[in-house]
């Protein structure tokens, strides 16, 4: 049967459940949805009782849609929107997605614009046909999600078909029903970096990230290029989170004509499209040729299709996808694949974190099924031993206090997604309950741009910031005492003032402010560098924590110029958003069900191979630690 076809078939099938006055115009492969357009205003809406069972018959995400022609004028239908919610919700954005008949209306007071029960969204929706979504107004804004929002709209023809492409590729009739299944690992095994799995059954292919190796610039690709693999055969790529050992790739992809759907959650579509635009622009000044170009990372936008956590949707014929929290940064997800009827099932962790954070709740262990888990090794050394957060934050106060009482500065690199806000939310802790004293803190790079994506997405943040913020009127990313810089003239000010706490990019010092700090700060005995995340190895960062006290600097006229570190250089490894080794084992013995089989990679060799022996030895399951390029047949 070909899609045209099943299309059809699907189409008389629907229209035969549905009541006969449900006037339905068209039904369209949408992405992972098949959306039903509708002149019925009746039917129009997810609660539809006769949609659900038809969706649940045919075990496919079936969305009732208002045909464009009975919409609502867009300027008609915000005047519309203005009169339906009361003043006080203060209403102050309100965009419209006319390829999916979505309103989304962003206010200080969501609750206000829904109503009792529900009432406010359903008069908007009875009286202007669109759907609404309801949002909370962000605190800071992001020039980010507005470039992505921007990209949307105005290329909202080029999306639709893309959405309509993507749709029927992953409804084409399927023409295998054996689950014949292979992994073949193309980065991040036994090193970190890189990160990038190719999942094949006889029916389909997708990539399960695909990263850059941030401190090998000789091994800076996955192993794209082995005999199998193969661009036009790819149904998906599937992005656990934004950091850009795992999505630093991806518009490399639709460079060389990838056309199909990248998915991953929404905080992760905007962090990775703020990084992917950020490596360009650093690439560039540095005077080398990035691996793709602005248009490509504009291209990977608009193929992006994000899904919410625990949502179960169709990635191709003989594949479910659902993504679950990883606790690694906001928006982080482990991908659970499902193969054919339930013959196998897999989870990829990714980075995760099975420990409750000052940001994020602890990762997820509870899945439908599972037969292989994959799991990430960062930490999983015998010798890894991550002190717990409590005792980490009285450590960090110690480093703090005992560098302002000699006069010196804090430089803290960080990551400008997840560890930043981690420090961030703490500082604001310590400093108004005056566990530390008052110094000026400042934010460098691209963190202010990544905690302003962060306050876009407060429901992914875990419960008790939501309250702080909420409910008590206190946002620690909002706090008087941050100030952010961005000129040379002010950080050339910081060096040479007062004492004061540095957050600045990157955090394993391979550039931007971070090592402009160090250059200014590395003969100061009386200041502190403060590692507070992962260092991979050959990056600069990882040469200090080795002991190293001497690094170069490239001076204009292309000397070097060697440069001492008199600093006092000070680890804290509690803050990362890696599990330790005992939280990997406290989380595969909560893991449920029981995988019959763990595959360790994201560590040093020694890590996966130690790793993988200890899990073997303790839990009595399958363990493996493979190579790059290695194979194996699920």
């Amino acid at each position: 049967m070909s899609s045209i076809d099943l299309l059809n078939k699907i189409k008389e099938d629907i229209i035969s459940s549905l009541p006969k006055d449900s006037e339905i115009t068209s039904v369209e492969f949408e992405g992972p949805e098949i959306s039903i357009y509708s002149k019925n205003p009746d039917i129009i809406g997810e609660e539809n009782q006769s949609v659900r069972e038809v969706a649940r018959q045919m075990r496919k995400r079936i969305v009732i849609r208002s045909d464009p022609s009975i919409r609502m004028d867009t300027q008609e239908a915000a005047d519309t929107i203005q009169s339906i919610v009361p003043a006080e919700a203060e209403i102050t954005n309100i965009f419209f997605d006319d390829n999916l008949g979505d309103v989304i209306v962003e206010a200080k007071k969501p609750g206000i614009v829904i109503g009792k029960e529900g009432k406010n969204l359903k008069s908007i929706r009875k009286q202007s046909f669109w759907r609404p979504d309801v949002i909370r107004t962000p605190p800071l804004k992001s020039k980010t999600v507005d470039l992505v929002r921007g990209m949307i709209k105005k290329e909202k023809e080029d999306q639709k078909q893309i959405l309509i492409q993507i749709g029927e590729r992953i409804h084409r009739p399927q023409v295998f029903n054996n689950s014949n299944i292979k992994l073949t690992f193309l980065g991040g095994f036994k090193e970190v970096g890189r990160s990038c799995i190719y999942a094949q059954t006889d029916e389909s292919n997708v990539l399960l990230d695909c990263g850059l190796n941030v401190g090998n610039p000789n091994d800076l690709f996955p192993f794209l290029d082995i005999k199998d693999f193969c661009l036009e055969d790819l149904d998906a790529v599937i992005i656990t989170h934004a950091h850009l050992d795992h999505s630093g790739l991806v518009p490399f992809l639709y460079k060389y004509e990838y056309n199909g759907p990248t998915y991953c959650t929404l905080p992760t579509k905007h962090l990775m499209t703020m990084l992917q635009l950020d490596y360009v622009n650093l690439t560039e000044k540095d005077g080398r040729v990035p691996p793709y170009s602005r248009r490509d990372v504009k291209n990977t936008v608009l193929h992006t299709y994000p899904i919410s956590y625990g949502k179960v949707i169709d990635i191709a014929p003989d594949i479910k996808l659902t993504l679950h929290n990883s606790g690694h940064i906001i928006g982080s997800a482990m991908a659970h694949l499902h193969f054919g009827s339930g013959e196998h099932n897999l989870v990829y962790t990714g980075d995760y974190k099975f420990q409750k954070s000052r940001l994020l709740d602890v990762a997820n262990a509870k899945f439908p099924r599972l037969e292989t888990l994959i799991t990430e090794s960062t930490y999983g050394g015998s010798q890894d031993n991550i002190p717990s957060r409590i005792e980490s934050e009285k450590r960090f106060i110690s480093v703090i206090n005992k560098t302002i009482d000699k006069g010196g500065k804090l430089l803290v690199p960080v990551l400008a997604v997840g560890r930043a806000q981690e420090i961030i939310v703490q500082l604001e802790d310590f400093i108004s309950r005056e566990m530390i004293k008052r110094v000026p803190v400042y934010i460098d790079g691209l963190i202010a741009e990544a905690t302003a994506i962060h306050t876009t997405h407060p429901d992914f943040l875990n419960s008790d910031l939501r309250e702080l913020i909420f409910h008590q009127q206190k946002n620690p990313f909002m706090s008087e005492i941050f100030t952010t810089v961005g000129s040379s003239d002010a950080r050339e000010e910081i060096i040479n003032g007062g004492p004061c706490i540095i957050l600045a990019t990157s955090g394993m010092l391979q550039g931007g402010p971070s090592l402009g700090y160090l250059k200014g700060l590395a003969e100061d005995e009386n200041s502190t560098l403060l590692f507070v995340g992962y260092q991979v190895e050959g990056t600069l960062g990882k040469r200090i924590q080795k002991g190293y006290r001497e690094f170069v600097v490239k001076l204009a006229n292309g000397k070097g110029l060697p440069i001492k570190i008199n600093m006092n250089v000070q680890t804290i490894s509690g803050f990362s958003g890696h599990s330790s080794r005992s939280q990997i084992i406290s989380f595969i013995r909560k893991v449920n069900p029981k995988p019959d089989r763990i595959i360790v990679n994201h560590g040093e060799a020694s890590k996966c191979v130690s790793l993988a022996a200890l899990i073997h030895k303790r839990l009595k399951i399958e363990t493996k630690a493979p190579l790059n390029k290695e194979t194996i047949i699920l």
